[in-house]
């Protein structure tokens, strides 16, 4: 995934979070926000409790490739997507299939506001 296409700074994950628009299940927990670019973006967040850093580095470049291959970046919405313990008990696919799920509601929920 492409630098452009991640929220990297503390205020950029700041900013997303502090609109308190979310979507959650056992696996994650997705914050999102409409942004003024032509591309949405994606940020990843794994605390220190989910493993030793081999782990969460894991964790986060497996979750860069599953949001590549679910997220239509057409759309101008910033996503921050932090990863609960559970992640390790759960299969890739499982994973995959729950995290597109969510995106899903979080775009729905968003065209309903417009």
């Amino acid at each position: 995934m492409k630098v452009k296409y991640r929220v990297k700074t503390h205020e950029d994950f700041q900013e997303v979070i502090k609109q308190k628009q979310s979507v959650s299940n056992r696996i994650f927990v997705l914050y999102y926000k409409k942004n003024n670019l032509d591309h949405s973006r994606v940020g990843i967040s794994s605390s220190k409790k989910l493993g030793n850093a081999v782990t969460r580095n894991k964790v986060r470049r497996q979750i860069r490739m599953m949001a590549k291959e679910v997220i239509n970046f057409d759309y101008s919405i910033d996503y921050c997507i932090i990863v609960r313990k559970q992640y390790l008990q759960e299969k890739f696919e499982n994973n995959k299939k729950e995290l597109s799920i969510l995106i899903e509601k979080a775009i729905r929920r968003i065209k309903n506001e417009i």
